[in-house]
């Protein structure tokens, strides 16, 4: 019988939160987390129309105490 040979899967990509989203797992405003942004604290992405998103495996590795690593742009 031939072996069958999954074909290799793309890097699964990771979910984009809101700062409404993020700021409800940290129990803060939603303001508070754009300060974060602002202050380097935390990485986002902007989307086109100029609005934040944040990283949900960043968030989830904050939220056990993790440091986050700085993007290369």
């Amino acid at each position: 019988m031939p072996e069958e040979h999954a074909a290799p899967r793309p890097p699964q990509r990771d979910r984009l939160l809101t700062p409404g989203e993020v700021a409800a797992l940290f129990r803060v405003d939603p303001k508070t987390v754009t300060r974060w942004a602002s202050a380097g604290r935390i990485n986002s992405i902007r989307t086109p129309g100029g609005h934040r998103r944040f990283r949900e495996s960043e968030v989830r590795a904050l939220l056990r105490g993790e440091l986050p690593q700085p993007r290369q742009a």
